[in-house]
């Protein structure tokens, strides 16, 4: 069985463009990557986990930040490595420059027999979407192509006056020629 995960995409309306709030991994391996290493917040889950829970915990474990509101359901996207990722959106907002993320231990350097800590999550950051889809991962792209589908990256503003229809004049009505592409009679003096 492959392994599975679960995240959540935050996005949020700023100046009426849609942006999305993505998270890039922590560690030495991914310290000077930048284009298509960012992601949205998931972690890994067992199958007797539920998904949606799993989502919304891992969301708190890689940037303090608790969510709550109307979920909406990306489905699921196999990445290239084989994972399956879940993924859910919320319209929400925080402060990616605030993020507070668990931490894990690798060898590092590798082979050196000494322990090092690394954060899961070593910032986030609010990005358009022209701009995200260069910044997410491959395999991830698709859950922004899904948001596009659902929501538009523009919103509209609302209409804060009414507008006036226009007023009809007492002109007379213009009335329509007929002309045949070989009437002469069009041409001629009047």
């Amino acid at each position: 069985m492959p392994k599975r995960s679960a995240g959540i995409l935050l996005f949020r309306y700023n100046n009426n463009l849609m942006e999305v709030f993505l998270v890039h991994p922590g560690g030495p391996f991914w310290a000077n990557k930048d284009l298509g290493s960012w992601s949205i917040a998931k972690g890994e889950y067992e199958e007797n986990e539920n998904a949606f829970e799993v989502a919304k915990r891992e969301f708190k474990e890689e940037t303090g930040y608790t969510v709550d509101g109307e979920f909406i359901a990306l489905g699921e996207i196999k990445q290239p490595s084989g994972k399956v990722v879940t993924a859910w959106a919320l319209e929400g907002n925080c402060d990616a420059r605030s993020i507070k993320s668990n931490t894990f231990s690798i060898e590092w350097p590798p082979k050196s027999g000494r322990m090092q800590e690394f954060p899961e999550v070593d910032r986030a950051e609010w990005f358009i979407i022209d701009s995200a889809m260069g910044k997410i991962l491959k395999g991830q792209k698709g859950f922004l192509e899904k948001l596009m589908l659902i929501f538009p990256k523009r919103k509209q503003e609302p209409v804060e006056k009414s507008i006036e229809p226009p007023q009809h004049t007492k002109e007379k009505p213009i009335k329509p020629i007929q002309l045949s592409l070989f009437d002469s009679s069009f041409f001629k003096k009047r």
